[in-house]
């Protein structure tokens, strides 16, 4: 099948990432673990950047804290990131740039969080890992120096999935408030029905082969993809109330298996009388921003800055009177 991929991108529809068998766990994390090594390094001196363990439901989970070296007395915003990899792969490290840059650029402090893969832990185990990470981010607000009413939880990919899924705990289990729930890309329908999931079995950085094996697993063996009993907290596109969660900022791309569930889920969100923000990007594939220079990927990362601006800092609207009716 050919794409009518954006001119800048296509020449990295090849080889942007490093050939890897998803089914191959171990070889795959060495693999991806390298590449993003391979990648320039290092934060600026503005921010400062530390790993901890904290309390998790199964042990101490690894989370790694990015704040502005030079704080104002207010209490800052604050991001709890969860990256991607299809539940199987992927490393804390996916966040550096983008949580430095929200540190250094709009004074966020984020919590990335370093949860357990499958198929070794498979669900719930990477859904709760995160979900305490957030519960730990807003039990701790006064240490960490942020406002508990300016959380936001995001990630892309299945980091996108995973915080669907814990907007739907927090909301569902009387936890965190959450001011943006940002929804990258995200993997959120394990029965892989879409026009896009269907079309889509050879397009770069994520087809429905790949699709296949994440979900598989992921649910592992207490549950099998397309199954009636797959909770919706492991698939949030499942889940038919979408009321009372907070508001959303989801991306998807064009050419992308995982376009068709976003902008599914995007309209139950709106549906239900949740704000949302979508973007769909033309001429884009998953995992695209990876070739940061590109027009389209900078335009991804300015639309991004602005969603979360106005989520930590919003705009009340003002409420307009009917002339007819002010007398």
């Amino acid at each position: 099948m050919s794409y009518g991929f954006d001119p800048e991108l296509a020449p990295f529809t090849v080889d942007l990432l490093p050939e890897h068998d998803l089914r191959d766990t171990v070889t795959s994390r060495q693999v991806l673990k390298e590449f993003f090594s391979s990648m320039p390094g290092g934060f600026p001196d503005t921010v400062v950047v530390e790993d901890r363990h904290i309390p998790g439901p199964n042990g101490d989970v690894r989370v790694r804290l990015y704040a502005p070296r030079e704080r104002s007395a207010e209490p800052a915003p604050a991001m709890v990131f969860i990256h991607g990899g299809g539940f199987i792969v992927g490393q804390i490290e996916m966040g550096d740039a983008l949580l430095a840059s929200l540190a250094e650029t709009m004074g966020v402090v984020s919590v990335s969080v370093d949860y357990r893969l499958a198929p070794q832990d498979p669900y719930p185990a990477g859904v709760e890992d995160c979900y305490a990470a957030l519960v730990w981010t807003a039990e701790n607000a006064g240490e960490l120096g942020i406002d508990p009413m300016r959380i936001a939880v995001g990630g892309e990919s299945a980091g996108g999935g995973l915080s669907a899924a814990v907007a739907l705990l927090a909301r569902d289990r009387g936890g965190p408030a959450l001011c943006l729930q940002y929804l990258g890309i995200p993997e959120l329908d394990d029965r892989l029905e879409t026009p896009s999931m269907r079309a889509f079995v050879d397009t770069p950085g994520w087809s429905r082969d790949k699709a296949e094996i994440s979900w598989d697993y992921y649910l592992g063996e207490a549950h099998r993809p397309g199954g009636d009993d797959v909770p919706i907290y492991a698939a949030p596109a499942r889940a038919e109330d979408l009321s009372g969660l907070p508001p959303a900022y989801v991306v998807v791309c064009e050419f992308d298996p995982l376009r068709d569930e976003g902008l599914a889920y995007a309209a139950k969100l709106v549906q239900a009388g949740v704000p949302v923000g979508l973007h769909m990007y033309p001429g884009t594939f998953h995992g695209c921003s990876w070739v940061p220079d590109a027009q389209v990927s900078r335009r991804m990362q300015d639309d991004l800055m602005y969603a979360l601006r106005r989520a930590f800092h919003p705009v009340h609207p003002v409420k307009v009177t009917d002339p007819a009716n002010s007398h």
